[in-house]
């Protein structure tokens, strides 16, 4: 690899186009399929019956560190403000790393948040899993919780349409501090 600026290697585009077909074979999978979504926009749904704890996909971007993550989130906001479109991407590694999952053949991006998730991200070393919570019947769509932090819940409105909606998609951890910032019983199953 050559040296970059700053002392930061850069990869040839052969390097590049190599990374690029393996992440794009890692993030395949039989086990499911893009449709359009009732909860939000499009989602990923199952092909076929699939038991609890079986391996769906991988969530697959560029590892990026936590500088990188941040301004690209800045400027993603930036683009939302104009534009509308809200969409980030950027699943949590660890405390340097962050995964950037913004490329169209990552599929697992299109999983949608639910307050009662039929699917759950399992972390091994840099990577990411979805396996099922659960049993899950062909046709269901696949839902995990996003865990967004509660100082930015206003920002995010939950749609999971779900019996137990806590009406903002916060991670259930912080669902009992979100209903005394409402106001309201444990767990409403509505937003304000």
């Amino acid at each position: 690899m050559a040296k970059g600026t700053k002392g930061k290697k850069t990869i040839t585009e052969r390097e590049l186009h190599k990374r690029m077909l393996e992440l794009w074979e890692r993030g395949k999978s039989e086990l499911c399929e893009v449709r359009v979504s009732e909860i939000h926009g499009r989602g990923v749904y199952a092909t076929r019956d699939i038991p609890a704890e079986e391996k769906i996909i991988e969530y697959v971007g560029e590892l990026i560190d936590k500088d990188e993550s941040g301004q690209r989130g800045i400027d993603q906001a930036e683009k939302a403000e104009l534009h509308g479109d809200a969409a980030v991407y950027i699943f949590t590694v660890s405390k340097k790393y962050d995964i950037d999952g913004n490329f169209p053949w990552n599929t697992a991006r299109l999983i949608n948040h639910s307050c009662e998730p039929n699917c759950e991200a399992w972390q091994t070393g840099k990577r990411i899993h979805i396996h099922s919570l659960r049993d899950i019947k062909e046709g269901d769509e696949l839902t995990f919780d996003y865990g967004f932090d509660i100082e930015c819940y206003e920002d995010h409105p939950c749609l999971c349409g779900r019996a137990g909606c806590i009406g903002y998609i916060v991670s259930r951890e912080q669902w009992d501090q979100l209903d005394e910032r409402l106001g309201r019983g444990k767990y409403a199953g509505k937003a304000s």
